[in-house]
Protein backbone atom coordinates (compact mmCIF):
# COMPACT_ATOMS: atom_id res chain seq x y z
CA UNK A 1 0.00 0.00 0.00
CA UNK A 2 1.05 3.83 -0.59
CA UNK A 3 1.78 5.11 3.20
CA UNK A 4 1.97 8.98 3.05
CA UNK A 5 1.78 11.48 6.20
CA UNK A 6 -1.99 10.63 6.76
CA UNK A 7 -1.87 6.64 6.32
CA UNK A 8 -4.10 5.35 8.57
CA UNK A 9 -2.93 1.31 9.26
CA UNK A 10 -6.05 -1.21 8.77
CA UNK A 11 -7.20 -2.77 11.86
CA UNK A 12 -5.99 -6.48 10.59
CA UNK A 13 -1.90 -5.57 10.25
CA UNK A 14 -1.91 -2.86 12.58
CA UNK A 15 -0.88 -5.50 15.83
CA UNK A 16 2.06 -6.90 13.64
CA UNK A 17 3.43 -3.27 13.24
CA UNK A 18 2.71 -2.48 16.79
CA UNK A 19 5.03 -5.20 17.76
CA UNK A 20 7.46 -4.50 15.28
CA UNK A 21 7.58 -0.63 16.70
CA UNK A 22 8.19 -1.93 19.93
CA UNK A 23 11.60 -3.31 19.14
CA UNK A 24 12.10 0.34 19.16
CA UNK A 25 11.78 0.90 23.02
CA UNK A 26 14.27 1.45 25.61
CA UNK A 27 14.09 -1.74 26.92
CA UNK A 28 14.98 -3.41 23.79
CA UNK A 29 17.69 -1.09 23.38
CA UNK A 30 19.20 -1.86 27.00
CA UNK A 31 18.83 -5.38 26.30
CA UNK A 32 20.51 -5.68 22.82
CA UNK A 33 23.24 -3.50 23.57
CA UNK A 34 23.87 -5.46 26.88
CA UNK A 35 24.13 -8.83 25.11
CA UNK A 36 26.09 -7.79 22.43
CA UNK A 37 28.26 -6.07 25.42
CA UNK A 38 28.66 -9.09 27.43
CA UNK A 39 28.69 -11.74 24.46
CA UNK A 40 29.99 -10.38 21.29
CA UNK A 41 32.60 -7.63 21.68
CA UNK A 42 32.74 -5.91 24.93
CA UNK A 43 36.57 -4.39 23.79
CA UNK A 44 34.00 -1.73 21.12
CA UNK A 45 30.76 -1.66 23.34
CA UNK A 46 32.10 0.95 24.79
CA UNK A 47 32.40 3.13 21.91
CA UNK A 48 29.41 1.47 20.79
CA UNK A 49 27.70 3.39 23.45
CA UNK A 50 28.90 6.10 23.80
CA UNK A 51 27.66 6.82 20.04
CA UNK A 52 24.29 5.98 21.14
CA UNK A 53 24.08 8.54 23.90
CA UNK A 54 25.72 10.99 21.46
CA UNK A 55 22.64 10.06 19.00
CA UNK A 56 20.40 10.14 21.46
CA UNK A 57 21.19 13.66 22.84
CA UNK A 58 21.31 14.89 19.07
CA UNK A 59 17.93 13.59 18.42
CA UNK A 60 16.65 14.89 21.51
CA UNK A 61 17.42 18.15 20.72
CA UNK A 62 16.52 18.14 17.62
CA UNK A 63 12.99 16.96 18.02
CA UNK A 64 12.25 19.03 20.92
CA UNK A 65 14.10 22.28 19.35
CA UNK A 66 12.05 22.03 15.85
CA UNK A 67 9.05 21.09 18.17
CA UNK A 68 7.19 19.82 14.84
CA UNK A 69 3.58 18.13 15.90
CA UNK A 70 2.59 14.52 14.59
CA UNK A 71 0.68 13.74 11.38
CA UNK A 72 -2.50 12.84 13.40
CA UNK A 73 -2.51 16.18 15.23
CA UNK A 74 -3.95 17.33 12.54
CA UNK A 75 -5.31 14.19 10.48
CA UNK A 76 -6.25 12.63 13.33
CA UNK A 77 -5.85 8.91 11.62
CA UNK A 78 -3.79 7.07 13.99
CA UNK A 79 -5.47 4.50 16.65
CA UNK A 80 -4.73 5.33 20.59
CA UNK A 81 -2.46 1.98 20.45
CA UNK A 82 -0.54 4.00 17.98
CA UNK A 83 -0.69 7.37 19.15
CA UNK A 84 0.82 5.82 22.61
CA UNK A 85 3.98 4.74 20.77
CA UNK A 86 4.65 8.56 19.62
CA UNK A 87 6.43 10.62 22.76
CA UNK A 88 7.06 13.93 22.01
CA UNK A 89 7.14 15.30 18.54
CA UNK A 90 7.68 14.22 15.25
CA UNK A 91 11.08 15.21 13.50
CA UNK A 92 13.16 13.33 13.35
CA UNK A 93 12.17 9.79 14.40
CA UNK A 94 13.67 8.49 17.60
CA UNK A 95 12.46 5.15 16.35
CA UNK A 96 14.61 5.06 13.17
CA UNK A 97 17.68 6.94 13.98
CA UNK A 98 18.09 4.89 17.74
CA UNK A 99 17.39 1.88 15.80
CA UNK A 100 19.98 2.72 12.77
CA UNK A 101 22.45 4.10 14.93
CA UNK A 102 22.10 0.73 17.54
CA UNK A 103 22.05 -2.08 14.83
CA UNK A 104 23.97 -0.58 12.21
CA UNK A 105 26.65 0.34 14.42
CA UNK A 106 27.09 -3.09 15.87
CA UNK A 107 27.34 -4.48 12.22
CA UNK A 108 29.59 -1.83 11.46
CA UNK A 109 31.98 -2.90 14.34
CA UNK A 110 31.62 -6.41 13.32
CA UNK A 111 31.84 -6.40 9.36
CA UNK A 112 30.14 -9.90 8.98
CA UNK A 113 27.52 -9.62 5.83
CA UNK A 114 25.42 -11.77 7.65
CA UNK A 115 24.91 -9.31 10.62
CA UNK A 116 24.23 -6.79 8.20
CA UNK A 117 21.52 -8.55 6.36
CA UNK A 118 20.13 -8.70 10.27
CA UNK A 119 20.94 -5.08 10.75
CA UNK A 120 19.04 -3.84 7.38
CA UNK A 121 15.89 -6.01 8.01
CA UNK A 122 15.82 -4.69 11.27
CA UNK A 123 15.91 -1.01 11.06
CA UNK A 124 13.88 -1.29 8.00
CA UNK A 125 11.24 -2.58 9.47
CA UNK A 126 11.31 -0.47 12.28
CA UNK A 127 11.23 2.56 10.36
CA UNK A 128 8.80 1.42 8.07
CA UNK A 129 6.32 0.89 11.07
CA UNK A 130 6.38 4.42 12.17
CA UNK A 131 4.92 4.93 8.21
CA UNK A 132 2.46 2.31 9.20
CA UNK A 133 1.15 3.22 12.19
CA UNK A 134 0.53 7.05 10.95
CA UNK A 135 3.00 8.49 13.77
CA UNK A 136 5.41 10.25 11.76
CA UNK A 137 6.08 12.01 8.25
CA UNK A 138 7.89 9.84 5.71
CA UNK A 139 10.87 13.32 5.87
CA UNK A 140 10.77 12.19 9.64
CA UNK A 141 11.59 8.80 8.89
CA UNK A 142 13.90 9.31 6.63
CA UNK A 143 16.23 12.21 8.88
CA UNK A 144 16.23 9.98 11.58
CA UNK A 145 18.05 7.08 9.19
CA UNK A 146 20.58 8.89 8.16
CA UNK A 147 21.22 10.62 11.06
CA UNK A 148 21.37 7.11 12.59
CA UNK A 149 23.52 5.82 9.81
CA UNK A 150 26.18 8.60 10.31
CA UNK A 151 26.18 7.52 13.94
CA UNK A 152 27.00 4.26 13.37
CA UNK A 153 29.32 5.17 10.98
CA UNK A 154 31.23 7.06 13.47
CA UNK A 155 30.57 3.41 16.23
CA UNK A 156 32.19 1.88 13.20
CA UNK A 157 35.77 3.62 12.77
CA UNK A 158 39.10 2.52 14.23
CA UNK A 159 39.00 2.38 17.84
CA UNK A 160 38.83 4.62 19.45
CA UNK A 161 41.72 5.21 22.83
CA UNK A 162 40.10 7.44 25.01
CA UNK A 163 42.32 9.09 28.35
CA UNK A 164 42.69 6.20 31.03
CA UNK A 165 43.94 8.04 33.81
CA UNK A 166 41.30 8.56 36.82
CA UNK A 167 40.73 12.24 36.22
CA UNK A 168 39.59 11.86 33.13
CA UNK A 169 37.36 8.71 33.78
CA UNK A 170 35.13 10.09 36.72
CA UNK A 171 35.84 13.73 35.55
CA UNK A 172 33.43 13.79 32.37
CA UNK A 173 31.04 11.77 34.22
CA UNK A 174 30.80 14.11 37.07
CA UNK A 175 30.68 17.04 34.42
CA UNK A 176 27.57 15.29 32.84
CA UNK A 177 26.46 14.52 36.01
CA UNK A 178 26.34 17.52 37.13
CA UNK A 179 25.13 19.69 33.90
CA UNK A 180 21.74 17.45 34.12
CA UNK A 181 21.06 19.05 37.71
CA UNK A 182 20.84 22.14 36.08
CA UNK A 183 18.02 21.20 33.79
CA UNK A 184 15.29 22.83 34.60
CA UNK A 185 12.68 19.63 35.76
CA UNK A 186 10.39 20.35 32.60
CA UNK A 187 13.21 19.20 30.62
CA UNK A 188 11.97 16.26 28.24
CA UNK A 189 13.46 12.75 30.07
CA UNK A 190 15.18 11.66 26.81
CA UNK A 191 17.85 14.71 27.10
CA UNK A 192 19.28 13.70 30.86
CA UNK A 193 18.80 10.59 30.41
CA UNK A 194 20.84 10.74 27.02
CA UNK A 195 23.38 12.60 29.53
CA UNK A 196 23.15 9.44 32.12
CA UNK A 197 23.86 6.94 29.27
CA UNK A 198 26.61 8.79 27.96
CA UNK A 199 28.36 9.26 31.66
CA UNK A 200 27.65 5.87 32.35
CA UNK A 201 29.32 4.15 29.09
CA UNK A 202 31.99 6.86 29.76
CA UNK A 203 33.02 5.25 33.07
CA UNK A 204 32.92 1.59 32.06
CA UNK A 205 35.99 -0.23 31.51
CA UNK A 206 34.90 -3.47 30.04
CA UNK A 207 37.96 -5.77 30.65
CA UNK A 208 36.58 -9.67 30.14
CA UNK A 209 36.63 -12.29 27.63
CA UNK A 210 32.54 -13.55 26.63
CA UNK A 211 31.69 -17.04 27.07
CA UNK A 212 32.65 -19.64 24.08
CA UNK A 213 30.02 -22.15 24.78
CA UNK A 214 26.62 -21.91 24.29
CA UNK A 215 25.33 -22.43 27.54
CA UNK A 216 27.97 -19.72 29.02
CA UNK A 217 26.13 -17.40 26.87
CA UNK A 218 22.33 -18.73 27.59
CA UNK A 219 23.89 -18.40 31.39
CA UNK A 220 25.00 -15.04 30.93
CA UNK A 221 22.03 -13.77 28.68
CA UNK A 222 19.08 -15.30 31.10
CA UNK A 223 20.76 -14.35 34.52
CA UNK A 224 22.35 -11.03 33.35
CA UNK A 225 19.26 -9.61 31.52
CA UNK A 226 17.02 -10.80 35.05
CA UNK A 227 19.25 -8.35 36.88
CA UNK A 228 19.66 -5.57 34.54
CA UNK A 229 15.69 -5.33 33.99
CA UNK A 230 15.05 -5.82 37.26
CA UNK A 231 17.36 -2.92 38.46
CA UNK A 232 15.43 -0.81 35.75
CA UNK A 233 12.05 -1.66 36.47
CA UNK A 234 12.95 -0.92 40.43
CA UNK A 235 14.31 2.60 39.60
CA UNK A 236 11.05 3.22 37.42
CA UNK A 237 8.70 2.07 40.02
CA UNK A 238 9.97 1.98 43.05
CA UNK A 239 11.55 5.76 43.32
CA UNK A 240 8.94 8.64 44.72
CA UNK A 241 7.13 10.31 41.62
CA UNK A 242 8.88 13.71 43.22
CA UNK A 243 12.55 11.98 42.71
CA UNK A 244 11.89 10.90 39.36
CA UNK A 245 10.54 14.20 38.00
CA UNK A 246 14.21 15.68 38.66
CA UNK A 247 16.37 16.02 35.70
CA UNK A 248 19.29 15.03 37.66
CA UNK A 249 17.68 11.56 39.26
CA UNK A 250 17.18 11.20 35.47
CA UNK A 251 20.66 11.47 34.42
CA UNK A 252 21.72 9.43 37.87
CA UNK A 253 19.57 6.74 37.40
CA UNK A 254 20.44 6.03 33.86
CA UNK A 255 24.14 6.12 34.06
CA UNK A 256 23.67 3.34 37.32
CA UNK A 257 21.98 1.16 35.49
CA UNK A 258 25.00 1.13 32.63
CA UNK A 259 27.58 0.65 35.06
CA UNK A 260 25.51 -1.89 36.91
CA UNK A 261 24.73 -3.76 33.45
CA UNK A 262 28.62 -2.93 32.45
CA UNK A 263 30.61 -3.60 35.64
CA UNK A 264 28.77 -4.90 38.29
CA UNK A 265 27.24 -7.93 36.38
CA UNK A 266 30.44 -9.50 35.11
CA UNK A 267 31.93 -9.29 38.04
CA UNK A 268 28.86 -11.80 39.59
CA UNK A 269 29.07 -13.54 36.36
CA UNK A 270 32.61 -14.02 36.44
CA UNK A 271 32.34 -17.86 35.93
CA UNK A 272 30.65 -17.19 32.65
CA UNK A 273 32.99 -13.43 31.91
CA UNK A 274 36.25 -14.25 32.96
CA UNK A 275 38.86 -11.19 32.91
CA UNK A 276 41.07 -10.98 29.86
CA UNK A 277 44.41 -11.31 30.49
CA UNK A 278 46.86 -8.74 29.54
CA UNK A 279 48.94 -9.63 26.16
CA UNK A 280 52.89 -9.97 26.51
CA UNK A 281 54.63 -7.18 26.14
CA UNK A 282 56.11 -7.97 22.36
CA UNK A 283 59.32 -7.06 22.79
CA UNK A 284 60.60 -8.24 26.66
CA UNK A 285 63.58 -6.06 27.93
CA UNK A 286 66.71 -8.02 27.81
CA UNK A 287 68.42 -9.84 31.03
CA UNK A 288 70.79 -7.62 33.05
CA UNK A 289 74.17 -8.95 31.95
CA UNK A 290 76.39 -10.94 34.40
CA UNK A 291 79.76 -10.22 35.65
CA UNK A 292 82.07 -12.96 36.18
Amino acid sequence: MTVDATTFTPLATEPLWLAITNLGRDEVFIAVLTLYTWLVNPQRARQLGIVFALSYLVNSALKYGFDVARPFAAAGQASTAAQATAGGPSFPSGHAQMSSTLWAGMAAQLRHPYFWGVAVLMLGLIAYSRLALGVHYPADVLVGLVLGLGFAALAGTQRWHLPADQVWRWGVPAALLLASLLLPNWTPRELPASLGILAGFWALRLNYTPPRDWAGRLAVALIGLALVLGLYLALSLLLPASLKALSGMTALRYAVLVLFAGGAVPKLLRRWLPERQAMPHPHPEPLPATTH
